[in-house]
């Protein structure tokens, strides 16, 4: 191979450093805005709305996205003291302003980004200890990803069933 083939080729650094980019762009660049435009559309009656008792209200989705991102990257990541209590993030009947959560949301946000950039890529398959759970650091943050977007998924349905809007997120 020549050196420039060498060059070109992926290495676990570059890989590391790409998944890492890619998660950035989906919690704070995709993910986050639809939130934000969620919110834009609803009344702070609305973010609190549930259908049933059972059920979370986007108020309550939010704050346990932002224990759980908390938990996983900030502390699980990050190496922060875990202060997470998860019982309150669904627990919580308090109308908290939309402007308010939007703020802890995003300050969360940034601060496991800050987190991420941080992060040393070689440690990717290194085993943590996080909730009860032994995973490599790649599984904490794919795990993030993958719980953002199933909750923000809530987010938009219940969105939509309380405006009756469709939110135009993409027009193909």
């Amino acid at each position: 191979m020549t050196t420039e083939q060498l060059k070109k080729q992926p290495t676990s650094s570059n890989i590391g450093a790409a998944y890492i980019t890619y998660c950035h762009q989906r919690l704070l660049k995709e993910y986050f805005p639809k939130i934000v435009r969620c919110l834009d559309e609803l009344s702070e009656d609305d973010v609190w709305w549930r259908a049933h008792e059972t059920n979370n209200s986007i108020g309550n989705l939010i704050l346990h996205l932002c224990g759980n991102v908390r938990q996983w990257i900030i502390s699980g990541i990050g190496g922060k003291q875990d202060v997470r209590n998860r019982p309150k993030e669904f627990s919580e009947r308090e109308q908290i302003p939309k402007s308010e959560l939007l703020t802890i949301l995003e300050s969360t946000l940034r601060e496991a980004d800050r987190a991420l950039e941080q992060f040393d890529l070689s440690k990717l398959l290194e085993v943590r200890h996080i909730q009860v759970y032994d995973v490599s650091c790649l599984y904490a943050i794919s795990q993030v990803v993958e719980h953002f977007s199933h909750h923000l998924g809530q987010i938009i349905y219940i969105t939509k069933l309380r405006t009756g809007k469709d939110l135009k997120f993409y027009n193909l």
